[in-house]
């Protein structure tokens, strides 16, 4: 008794080294609060030093590791959060309203966003995937988990790359292959497992979404969708929902707001032609919808989002 208790004192120790370490290492390379892009192509880092409004966005597929402090996605009714232990994993492109919750000028928000190729998280379960085929539950495309020395420790490794640019080329795609190896053992791996296999399901609602997301201003027809990626209309729906938690039409409009907003804000569209641009033929529909989602009409919304302003609440609405 008193070995496991050593051992697991140890194991403790370890992994508290270790994410102060890729805490340390975060902050070098992050000087400015918001993302940063670094030279491994698939590894964005993120700061910041006081808690966040809530925003809206896409999340791709990817990992969410952070070093210290704390956030919170949410997606339909439900809400995730991930700090220091739990790791955030979307398996799909999933439109998410999230915040930043623990945040301080002396501690803050650090965080790493590795993106997932799917097509190599396949390649890797044909290489390391046993015989048996195990029963995968469906479930949502986002998940929390349990972070593991393991994982974090690749996840160090792969960061403290970014200190000897020479070894990007040869080393970041054995680490990314490990880190990728690391999910699929993790407690939530059979998500990530449900996604990857061809054959499943959802495989087949990630085909679909990739439409959306590129024919996001057409009209939808479900089943010429439901054509596309070889199912029916209601099977189509009904594993859509358990995957994103809406459905396809709920989908496209949370995408073409999201994208309407975007270029209220960075191309300095007006309303009326945002609202054209992604999709939206009647001016006073597009502002009622804008509405429901964000809480305030357009123009209102984009001048409070300038001011740096949130309004009460915001976080709480359903997507």
């Amino acid at each position: 008794m008193k070995n496991t208790l050593q051992s697991h004192s140890l194991t403790s120790n370890n992994f508290e080294s270790q994410r102060k370490e890729l805490a340390s290492v975060l902050a070098q390379f992050t000087s400015s609060d918001g993302p940063q892009k670094t030279e491994i192509p698939f590894l964005t880092l993120y700061r910041w030093n006081t808690p966040t409004a809530a925003a809206c966005g896409v999340y791709e597929p990817s990992l969410t590791l952070v070093a210290q402090g704390s956030k919170r996605a949410r997606l339909g009714g439900e809400t995730y959060v991930y700090d220091q232990t739990h790791f955030l994993v979307t398996s799909v492109d999933l439109p998410v309203m999230t915040q930043v919750t623990g945040a301080t000028k002396e501690t803050p928000y650090l965080c790493l966003c590795f993106k997932i190729d799917l097509r190599r998280l396949s390649e890797l379960m044909t290489e390391a995937e046993r015989a048996e085929r195990e029963t995968i539950p469906e479930g949502r495309g986002i998940f929390v988990g349990q972070l593991s020395t393991p994982l974090l420790d690749a996840a160090l490794r792969l960061v403290h790359l970014l200190e000897t640019p020479q070894d990007i080329p040869v080393l970041a795609p054995l680490i990314e292959r490990e880190i990728l190896y690391r999910l699929l053992q993790s407690d939530q791996g059979m998500r990530l497992r449900h996604i990857a296999r061809r054959e499943s399901q959802s495989h087949q609602i990630a085909k679909a979404i990739d439409w959306l997301k590129m024919n996001y201003a057409k009209p939808l027809r479900i089943e010429e969708l439901a054509r596309r990626v070889s199912m029916s209309p209601s099977s189509l729906h009904h594993h859509f929902k358990a995957i994103t938690a809406m459905s396809p039409l709920q989908y496209q409009k949370q995408f073409r707001l999201q994208e309407a907003r975007r270029l209220m804000l960075t191309e300095m569209l007006d309303a009326a032609s945002a609202g054209h641009q992604v999709g939206y033929e009647s001016p006073s529909h597009f502002s009622r919808e804008y509405c429901r989602l964000y809480g305030a009409p357009p123009l209102r919304d984009i001048v409070r989002l300038q001011n740096g302003e949130q309004t009460k609440g915001e976080f709480e609405q359903q997507l």
